[in-house]
């Protein structure tokens, strides 16, 4: 992808990306040294450089945070076990692996640019990975 660019309007939110003929893949992150629950942030990201026969891309939102991708919460809501059940072990498995967040969708592009918006929850991590 010839001269291409990502940005970020954000507020505490930090990122990186990269990209080559076909795909982009942009890493966002609402990190905090407090552990302590705060509010989410607003995040928008425009990647820019895409080619301009690309009107139509598809968008795979994956999301870390308290609720996907995340056995640790689920573990500490059971109460911390230290043998937990066969029950358990099998719903903490379930959180095993990277989760969407939302089902893989399509977007569009204009003049060779296409912007995505998301809520960053405190203390969550989203790789947004969109394919032309």
């Amino acid at each position: 992808m010839p001269a291409s660019s990502i940005s970020l309007r954000r507020r505490k939110i930090d990122a990186f990306a990269t990209a080559n003929a076909r795909q982009a893949a942009i890493m966002l992150w609402n990190y905090h040294d407090a552990e302590k629950a705060g509010p989410s942030a607003p995040a928008t990201v425009t990647v820019t450089g895409l080619p301009k026969a690309v009107s139509r891309l598809r968008l795979s939102h994956y999301r870390i945070d308290d609720s996907h991708s995340n056995a640790y919460t689920l573990w500490k809501a059971m109460g911390s076990p230290q043998n937990p059940s066969a029950a358990q072990i099998a719903e903490l498995k379930s959180k095993d692996g990277l989760q969407l967040l939302e089902s893989p969708r399509w977007i569009d592009a204009r003049d060779g640019a296409v912007t995505i918006g998301t809520e960053m929850p405190h203390h969550s991590i989203s790789l947004l990975q969109i394919d032309w």
